[in-house]
C-alpha cells in the first residue's frame, strides 16, 4: 500500500491500524538541534485522544503517550529519523466481529474490499481517523521548528451542526468543550449535539485554521503551490471534504475590484487570498477552512449490502464520537504545521 508518506523536506511516513498494537510515524528531514522530548509533543496529543470529556466523543480511552524511539538525544534532535510510537490499550474488536461481512454505509470498508481484496474490519484498520494520532505527534515536531521562527498555528470551531460562530473571539477557544470562538454558539452547540446523540446520529461541521507570523515566499509556484500543498494535507485528514483558503468560494461572487487585496506602505488593507498569491505566501495571516462530514458510524438503521453483494440491514452500535470536531481540529494544526516546517525547510535547502 503506498502513499503512506507525506512531505519534501519534512518527510512523514505513518503507520498502524486502529486495533494493532499501535500506530507510529517516521519523520526523516527534521533538522538537528531542536529541542524535542515527549513532554513537547504530549500536550498535542492530550488534544487529539479519545475519552475525553466532550459529551461529542467515544468512550474508547486511549493515553496515547508518545514515545521518541529513535532521532533524539539528551533533548535534542539529532537530524536522523525520529520514530514516534503510540500504543493502543482499550481496542474492543468484539464489538466489530457483527459488521465483518458488512460494508458500512460512508466507510471504506467497501473501496478497501474492492481495492485490496481484503480489508481489517476491526474498526475500519488503517482507514481509521486512528492513524491521525501519528500525525499529531509529527505535528509537534513539525511545530517544534516553527517555534523558532515565531510561526504559531491554531484551530478552531466556526460551525457545528448548523450552528454557526458569529464572533471571532480566540481567547474563548480553550473555554468551551467545542473549541468555538463565540461563547453563545458553543451553549447551543451543546444543546445540538446533545439533541443528536439521543436519536442515535452524527453531525458535521466547519473548522478554521489559521497560522500567523509565516514569512514570504514559502510554496512553490507551479504544481508545489503552498495552498495546493495545505489542501492537499488537509484533505488527506479522512473526515474531511473540503478546503477553502482565505475568501474561498466567496471568491466567486464578488467582483475584481472586491477580491483584490490592496497594498499599501503598511501591507494588505484585506486578506481575500488568505495570506497566499500565486501559490507562495505574502507574509499575511494564512486562514484555511476545512468542511468536515458528519461521523458514518450510527445506530440508525441503513441499508447496505455484504461482501457478497446480497442486501442487508445495519445499525452501528459500539464506541463511536458523535462529531470528528473538536478532536479533528489539533489534526489540522497537525497537517498545517507539517506543510509549514516542510516550505520553511525548502526555503532554507534553496537559500
Amino acid at each position: 500500500m503506498p502513499g503512506n508518506t507525506f512531505g519534501t523536506s519534512f518527510k512523514i511516513t505513518t503507520w498502524g491500524e486502529s486495533h494493532g498494537k499501535g500506530v507510529g510515524v517516521i519523520i526523516d528531514g527534521c533538522p538537528p538541534r531542536i529541542p524535542l522530548d515527549e513532554a513537547v509533543i504530549q500536550p498535542m496529543m492530550d488534544r487529539r485522544k479519545p475519552g475525553g470529556s466532550s459529551i461529542a466523543s467515544t468512550s474508547r480511552k486511549e493515553p496515547d503517550k508518545a514515545i521518541i524511539m529513535s532521532g533524539v538525544f539528551e533533548g535534542m534532535t539529532t537530524g536522523t529519523p525520529i520514530m514516534i510510537m503510540l500504543h493502543n490499550k482499550d481496542a474492543d474488536s468484539g464489538a466489530y466481529k457483527p459488521y465483518a461481512d458488512l460494508f458500512r454505509p460512508g466507510h471504506g470498508d467497501i473501496t478497501y474490499q474492492a481495492k485490496y481484496g481484503i480489508r481489517d474490519w476491526r474498526g475500519g484498520g488503517r482507514a481509521s481517523a486512528r492513524e491521525t494520532a501519528a500525525r499529531v505527534a509529527a505535528g509537534a515536531v513539525a511545530r517544534a521548528i516553527l517555534d523558532r521562527e515565531k510561526i504559531s498555528v491554531s484551530a478552531y470551531t466556526t460551525e457545528l451542526g448548523g450552528i454557526k460562530a458569529k464572533k471571532r473571539d480566540l481567547d474563548t477557544v480553550d473555554q468551551n468543550m467545542f473549541c468555538c470562538p463565540d461563547a453563545d454558539a458553543a451553549e447551543e452547540m451543546v444543546r445540538r449535539v446533545t439533541d443528536v446523540k439521543k436519536k442515535g446520529d452524527s453531525l458535521g461541521g466547519i473548522v478554521e485554521i489559521l497560522a500567523r507570523g509565516v514569512p514570504r515566499g514559502l510554496g512553490e509556484p507551479v504544481f508545489d503551490k503552498l495552498d495546493a500543498e495545505l489542501a492537499k494535507g488537509l484533505m488527506s485528514i479522512g473526515a474531511v471534504k473540503g478546503v477553502e483558503i482565505g475568501a474561498g468560494f466567496e471568491a466567486a461572487g464578488k467582483l475584481g475590484s472586491e477580491n483584490n487585496d490592496p497594498i499599501t506602505p503598511e501591507g494588505f488593507s484585506t486578506n481575500n487570498a488568505g495570506g497566499i498569491l500565486a501559490g507562495i505566501s505574502n507574509g499575511d495571516d494564512i486562514v484555511m477552512r476545512v468542511a468536515v462530514k458528519p461521523i458514518p458510524s450510527i445506530a440508525i438503521e441503513q441499508k447496505t449490502i455484504d461482501r457478497h453483494g446480497n442486501p442487508a440491514t445495519i445499525s452501528t452500535k459500539g464506541r463511536h464520537d458523535i462529531s470528528a470536531i473538536p478532536r479533528i481540529n489539533v489534526v489540522c494544526e497537525a497537517m498545517v504545521c507539517i506543510v509549514l516546517a516542510d516550505h520553511l525547510l525548502r526555503l532554507t535547502v534553496d537559500g
